[in-house]
């Protein structure tokens, strides 16, 4: 119980880390370039050249984010970068862009927790 804790902890510093690293995948998310996917990475809806190395940046920030933590907490890469995905589709603000179970994009409503 208390090693979940702890990895819930240090993937939430994590991902606001790279989030707080990058600012213009704030700007990209707001503007409708890129979405939240339940796989814990960044995908591009706008596929121009800045947004696509955007979406490159993030992720591999995040792919090694979630191997470090998978490594210290003994469990799979894939495990955590699942829940950091729902934890980041969850906390998509009204207006952002999030990719369904169906891959389908979806625009989260102010009435979306």
């Amino acid at each position: 119980m208390m090693k979940k804790q702890v990895l819930m902890v240090l993937l939430t510093l994590s991902l606001a880390s790279t989030t707080a690293q990058a600012l213009t995948l704030d700007e990209a998310r707001s503007q409708g370039r890129v979405g939240e996917t339940l796989t814990g990475y960044v995908a591009p809806i706008s596929h121009d050249k800045e947004t696509l190395a955007l979406v490159d940046r993030i992720n591999k920030a995040r792919a090694e984010s979630y191997q470090q933590l998978a490594d210290s907490n003994n469990i799979s890469v894939d495990d955590v970068a699942k829940m950091a995905g729902q934890k980041l589709v969850d906390r998509a603000r009204p207006g952002e862009y999030v990719q369904g179970i169906n891959g389908k994009w979806l625009k989260k409503s102010s009435a979306a927790h």
